[in-house]
């Protein structure tokens, strides 16, 4: 196959994948392989122990020795019980466990500060990866022992068979590996097709995923019937997607199980005619079948493991893909910027030096500590583009972005957001309680004063007092239970609640009324006194509590002044924020 190369600064692969997958967990592979590998050899004792019965006990009446044989058989269930038992234990423990860990390590890819995994893919898709493929490539840990103890029942039934017969033993050992490769070749198109079906259904299945999130909103807009054709058309691409690679697999499983069928049928047509001419006794014989019957089990198994690693490979690829995307902004160091508080350091908390992204062309801004600014931008875009620079979303084309004198660029992106936060105006809520998601950022789930504090200035707890179970309400996925203005007023709580040192807060009130905005204005103010605050709004009422307001054109600075003064003498300001 051919394999993923990111251009990030973790090279992961495909192979890596996998590899790193067993690797973790190969104390407990290896002892699941040879726990199974003692059920199967079990297994294959089976027709030749019942072989002896007969030749040694049934045609000679020794009663003695039938005793003695069937406890030999006897134990050999015994053995093979426990091995099972405790092997497929062990199997399924690594199995589980190193779903876990992938799901976890393609966790950490998406939350990494650095951001980039995510960019060009839905969120329905990326949890296909993180769930789907990272079952497909754990399982593994299961199908590898599998596979070994199925290969050692092979050796086993073929070293019985020499024993029994030369012919039937040289004829396992000669037969065997060519089926073995006619699997591998038969597996080489199911490996490709899966990945690229997998792709499609995972992609058609975020889609549908993104709709019905979406769906209080689609249906506010009157979208609903379109939305629903949408959800259909993707539901059917990912049902045709899932199809094919099931009909992929169905041809390869088909494909094994005429060759064993065939490969078997010549085992039996070579010692029945071996026992016609006296060659093999009558216990010789019924080994032989029996372990020709026996023999169809490992090399199915060997076939379904064989589709298994086709899958684990493709899927192994589609999370290298994630791994190895490239960081949207650089590593940094670690560290906190000072002077971000403290008017007295002589320096702004925030600044913005030349700062060239998208509309932004060359914008330089200064914010001193303690300062609640106003950014009015007349051109959406340009505030959207300030705020993911701000956010280290993007790293910008040109310029710096300073927090108290120091380069955000040398900062490492954790230690960026632990003093600059930015509420973008798209913020969504996560599945738990209004409670838990004003707390998300302080991670103290209880409602101490912090929180109550940031719930009254955001008036939050005006819209929880509406909600049957208050702030204790479950919230579903991205808050889709809450109404428009319920969603804004807990996510600039949970903003305030964090209690950053420096906060970028990006049209926090365009889905409450006019009354809760102008008081959310006045308790904002109140609450964010001595601390730095930047609003990117067109809100008069927002703009009115702020010490300042910088207006944003064709990229740059045009006006800095109070509001009050801009509105008196900028006719295009005063166009803007009244609307």
């Amino acid at each position: 196959m051919t394999e993923h190369r990111g251009t990030g600064d973790a090279q992961v692969t495909a192979r890596e994948v996998v590899r790193s997958t067993i690797r973790s967990f190969r104390g407990r592979v290896a002892a699941a392989a040879v726990l199974l590998c003692g059920h199967q050899v079990g297994e294959a004792l089976v027709p030749v122990l019942v072989g002896v019965v007969i030749d040694r006990a049934v045609a000679t009446g020794d009663v003695g020795s039938l005793v003695v044989w069937l406890l030999v058989l006897a134990a050999d269930f015994a053995m093979l019980s426990y091995s099972y038992r405790f092997g497929a234990r062990q199997a399924l423990h690594a199995d589980l466990r190193a779903d876990a860990g992938l799901r976890t390590r393609v966790a950490a890819r998406l939350l990494d500060h650095r951001g980039g995994a995510e960019t060009g893919r839905l969120p329905g898709s990326i949890t296909s990866i993180a769930v789907a493929d990272a079952k497909r490539v754990a399982v593994m840990n299961f199908w590898i022992p599998t596979a070994a103890a199925a290969a050692a029942a092979l050796v086993v039934a073929a070293v019985a068979l020499l024993r029994i017969s030369l012919p039937l033993g040289l004829l396992i050992l000669l037969g065997t590996p060519p089926l073995l490769w006619l699997i591998g070749r038969v597996g080489r198109p199911l490996e490709r097709r899966s990945g690229a079906e997998q792709e499609r259904a995972a992609r058609a299945a975020g889609t549908a995923a993104d709709l019905v999130s979406g769906i209080r909103v689609l249906k506010g807009l009157g979208a609903g019937p379109a939305a629903a054709e949408q959800y259909a058309a993707s539901s059917r691409t990912a049902l045709g997607a899932t199809l094919r690679a099931t009909r992929a697999e169905a041809g390869f499983l088909g494909t094994v199980q005429l060759a064993n069928g065939l490969f078997l049928a010549v085992i039996a047509l070579v010692g029945g005619l071996l026992a016609l001419d006296g060659s093999i006794t009558v216990g010789n014989l019924v080994s032989a079948v029996g372990l020709a019957q026996f023999l169809v089990g490992p090399l199915q198994t060997l076939g379904i493991a064989g589709a298994r690693f086709a899958q684990a490979r493709a899927s192994a690829g589609r999370i290298a893909e994630i791994l190895s995307a490239p960081p949207a902004v650089g590593a940094g160091r670690e560290g906190r910027a000072a002077g971000t508080t403290d008017p007295a350091a002589g320096r702004a908390a925030l600044a913005v030096t030349g700062l060239r992204h998208g509309p932004l062309d060359g914008l330089d801004l200064e914010v001193p500590a303690g300062q609640l600014l106003g950014v009015v931008a007349p051109d959406p875009s340009a505030a959207t583009a300030l705020a993911r620079c701000l956010a280290r979303d993007v790293a910008p084309d040109e310029g710096r972005i300073l927090l108290g004198g120091t380069g955000v660029d040398d900062l490492a992106p954790a230690a960026t957001r632990s003093t600059l936060l930015v509420a973008a105006h798209d913020a969504h809520l996560f599945t738990g309680t209004v409670l838990d998601n004003v707390t998300a950022a302080t991670g103290d789930g209880a409602p101490g004063s912090v929180t109550v504090e940031a719930m009254a200035a955001a008036r939050a707890d005006q819209a929880v007092e509406a909600l049957p179970q208050g702030a204790n309400t479950p919230v579903t996925s991205r808050g889709s239970s809450l109404s428009g203005g319920q969603r804004q007023r807990v996510a600039l709580a949970r903003a305030l609640a964090a209690d950053p040192p420096v906060l970028v807060l990006h049209d926090p009130t365009t889905a409450v009324d006019a009354v809760t905005e102008s008081e959310i204005a006045a308790r904002l103010r109140e609450h964010r006194t001595g601390r730095t605050t930047v609003l990117l709004t067109t809100s008069p009422a927002l703009l009115a509590v702020t010490d300042r307001v910088v207006v944003l054109r064709d990229g740059r600075v045009a006006a800095d002044a109070t509001h009050t003064e801009l509105m008196t003498d900028d006719t295009d300001y005063r166009r803007v924020v009244t609307g």
